[in-house]
């Protein structure tokens, strides 16, 4: 049986995955392998366009990369500077609630997430937060997809 797994190779501090189980080597130690890390990375963004409340700057920092833009691309489409988003990215400032909205629908239309929120919802949500927003995701045994997301 797997255990919880606080994924923060992901360059977040809030994915934990349920399911990951580990190997012991010759010598004793745990191993543990995460497979199939771009669809991984596939339900982490996800968890993060599914946000109820906005998203932090290091979940910004995943999307755009995810996205495989660079900030000054990214700044040209949320018609904003190179340095804006650098700054939303280290949390020096929050994330301008209209640019957030189209991160996130340019996240679901870049990643083919399935979202079935318009941007009306994703604007909604796209409000700033101080609290920790956990995404937790399953590994899957036997299934064509190998997780799931279990709660954003």
């Amino acid at each position: 049986m797997g255990k919880m797994h606080h994924y923060t190779e992901s360059g977040l501090l809030n994915v934990y995955i349920d399911g990951i189980v580990a190997e012991v080597d010759e010598e004793g130690d745990e191993i543990l392998t995460i497979p199939a890390v771009n669809e991984l990375h596939h339900v982490i963004a996800l968890g993060i366009v599914n946000h109820p409340k906005g998203i932090s700057g290091d979940e910004l920092r995943f999307l755009r990369s995810e996205m495989g833009f660079t900030q000054s691309e990214l700044a040209l489409l949320v018609h904003r500077d190179k340095q804006s988003i650098g700054r939303w990215e280290r949390n020096e400032i929050e994330i301008d609630g209209t640019a957030e909205a189209l991160v996130r629908r340019l996240a679901v239309e870049k990643l083919g997430l399935p979202v079935e929120a318009g941007i009306d919802e994703l604007s909604r949500r796209s409000v700033p937060t101080a609290e920790e927003q956990p995404i937790r995701v399953r590994k899957l045994e036997g299934d064509a997809r190998p997780y799931e997301l279990m709660a954003a």
